[in-house]
């Protein structure tokens, strides 16, 4: 099983410049404007991943009551998958639904 530690820290999105705040009930892990992420995590919220490269989001898939985005790492090609939040932009979700 993975271990989570709680990580919620402001950051500016290496994508698209905007200053994303603290998401305030669980770990901010991608930006809520263009939902990129940026590979920093070997187990959610460690901060201990060495790759650093973005994090494209690629995909949307149905988890339990919510979705995941799935992310494609633009540095090691690594596929890994994050919870929507609830301030992310529906309609970035839409166009990575509809592009695929």
């Amino acid at each position: 099983m993975k271990k989570f530690s709680k990580n919620d820290d402001e950051f500016i999105c290496e994508n698209c410049g905007k200053q994303v705040s603290k998401l305030n009930y669980t770990s901010r892990d991608h930006c809520p404007y263009c939902l990129y992420s940026k590979h920093v995590d070997i187990n959610p919220g460690d901060r201990k991943n060495t790759c650093l490269g973005l994090l494209k989001p690629i995909d949307i898939e149905k988890f339990k009551d919510t979705y995941k985005i799935i992310y494609k790492c633009e540095k090691c090609k690594e596929i890994h998958k994050n919870i929507i939040a609830n301030d992310d932009d529906y309609n970035e979700i839409l166009n990575i639904m509809k592009n695929k």
